[in-house]
């Protein structure tokens, strides 16, 4: 039996085999981390959850350049980090850092949630997502993860912190 491709399908295929070989080169990583707060998680998102709180989190300057702290403000972390909001809940948000002409572009995103594990204590969960394939070899990205990690661990320490002592 001979089969025919759909125009869309071939259309597809060949977009595909046209995409430059950086776009199938990528080394996506997750970076997930959590802690345990023994504070409600509402409790925990009104001290912590704040868009520009990572200033606080980080010892860090944070500024919001535009928005009203929803869905598409823009955050300038120490004067030159620049992340925008991409999504929101109650008690979470996401956001990504925009390409920055003439650099690589590590499709840099970041999620954090306060999240409920009885009426008493939440979890606050911190996830980040980045190409790593401009790094040389498998231990230039393990350095870069641990380097992260520990960055974001600090922070969710310091969050943890921050929200018992309320």
């Amino acid at each position: 039996m001979k089969r025919i491709l759909a125009p869309a399908l071939c259309a597809t295929a060949l977009t595909l085999l046209a995409l430059p070989a950086s776009a199938a080169d990528t080394e996506y990583t997750r970076i997930h981390m959590e802690i345990e707060v023994d504070r409600p998680a509402e409790a925990v998102w009104d001290r912590v959850g704040g868009y520009c709180d990572i200033g606080e989190w980080l010892n860090v300057p944070c500024e919001v350049t535009t928005g009203d702290g929803g869905i598409g403000t823009v955050r300038v972390i120490a004067g030159r980090v620049i992340e925008f909001m991409v999504a929101e809940t109650e008690l979470s948000y996401g956001y990504a850092q925009p390409a920055v002409e003439g650099q690589f572009y590590d499709h840099y995103h970041g999620f954090m949630e306060a999240r409920p594990v009885d009426e008493n204590r939440s979890r606050i969960l911190y996830t980040l997502v980045l190409d790593q394939s401009n790094l040389e070899d498998e231990a230039a990205r393990q350095a870069d993860v641990e380097r992260r990690r520990t960055m974001f661990e600090n922070a969710l320490q310091t969050m943890k912190e921050l929200a018992e002592a309320e």
